[in-house]
């Protein structure tokens, strides 16, 4: 089993920045990858951004070039830099785990094996 624990989410304004933190422990593999998604009131989860065990990383179109997904394997720590944040992208951020080695299904939720419990990030206008 993998316990995946966010931290960072928070009220912010738009146009500021947020840095959440997901710490792994358990039976941790470096060769997971690691997948961020959002969850806004009345949607459905969407994909925000993954990195593979072999830091690629992959973004939504709707946050690339704003948020940046790094790892720390040493730490079995995952981040995800949010800059620029805007009132769409309030949600509860959660993130993932699991064994997942294609592009395509790094961006599907069900692909992966761990979650998180989430945080709340709001951006207010």
């Amino acid at each position: 089993q993998v316990q995946l624990v966010e931290s960072g989410g928070g009220l912010v304004q738009a146009g500021g920045s947020l840095r959440l933190s997901c710490a792994a422990s358990g039976r941790t593999s470096s060769t997971y990858a690691m997948g961020w998604f959002r969850q806004a009131p009345g949607k459905e989860r969407e994909f925000v951004s993954a990195i593979t065990w072999s830091d690629s990383a992959y973004y939504a179109d709707s946050v690339k070039g704003r948020f940046t997904i790094s790892r720390d394997n040493g730490k079995n720590t995952v981040y995800l830099q949010m800059n620029s944040l805007k009132p769409e992208d309030t949600a509860v951020y959660s993130c993932s785990a699991g064994r997942v080695f294609n592009i395509a299904a790094l961006k599907s939720p069900g692909h992966y094996d761990y979650w998180g419990q989430g945080t709340q990030v709001t951006v207010s206008s």
